[in-house]
């Protein structure tokens, strides 16, 4: 089995795979909540190069394509990618979009010190052990510029879903067929270690609703 194909991880990107093919531009056209935010906290930074992990179909990366941005857009589905990259060309941004297809769990395939800002909107709290989830955040630090911020998204232990369907240890729940790693308030805390200080934003998306937290972190200068 090829590595990283096991456990709830690997299955979560073949669910991922079929739910973009049968659910084409699932989550609609226009950006997210966070990405709005994140937005306006990259360009008050003097941000020019962003770094999108987990983008999906792109409703974000798009957005920031059409703020301005030059848009970096990593995701384990070729399927969404390729979604995304319709999309940009519809929109008349495709110029200003690159897309990669990136295992969050490998190191990220940029240089030190080469992006001026990261987003992730619900990707931390994907099927990821906390190991691999400060590994990735050591991967966003190593990427970022000096004075770079990082804007990421995640279900917390306050959520409905947290201890509801299957377990799979580590805080990660499995429900309705999505696994998910929900954060507890010492873990946001540790991975902003080293940071200049977290903003720490709650709020509600969905139905449910789901709970989540909007950080914003920056690498001091």
């Amino acid at each position: 089995m090829p590595e990283h194909e096991d456990g709830p991880a690997g299955t979560q990107r073949r669910h991922w795979q079929q739910t973009y093919r049968e659910h084409p531009g699932m989550y609609g056209p226009g950006p997210s909540e966070p990405a709005v935010h994140a937005a306006a906290a990259f360009r008050s930074a003097g941000a020019r190069e962003v770094l999108e992990l987990g983008a999906g179909h792109g409703r974000d990366a798009l957005f920031f394509a059409r703020e301005g941005f030059t848009v970096l857009a990593t995701d384990f589905s070729p399927v969404g990618l390729a979604q995304l990259r319709e999309a940009a060309d519809a929109q008349g941004v495709a110029g200003a979009v690159t897309t990669a297809v990136h295992d969050v769990r490998e190191p990220l395939p940029l240089p030190d010190a080469s992006v001026d800002a990261v987003f992730a909107h619900m990707l931390l709290c994907m099927a990821l052990s906390t190991a691999e989830i400060h590994a990735l955040v050591r991967e966003v630090r190593r990427v970022l510029r000096p004075g770079g911020v990082f804007v990421y998204t995640v279900r917390h232990t306050g959520d409905a879903h947290y201890g509801a369907g299957t377990g799979h240890g580590d805080d990660i729940w499995e429900h309705g067929g999505f696994a998910v790693h929900f954060f507890p308030r010492v873990l946001v805390d540790a991975l902003a270690e080293g940071w200049e200080p977290a903003e720490v934003h709650p709020f509600e998306e969905g139905g449910l609703p789901r709970r989540l937290w909007r950080v914003t972190q920056t690498v001091p200068r």
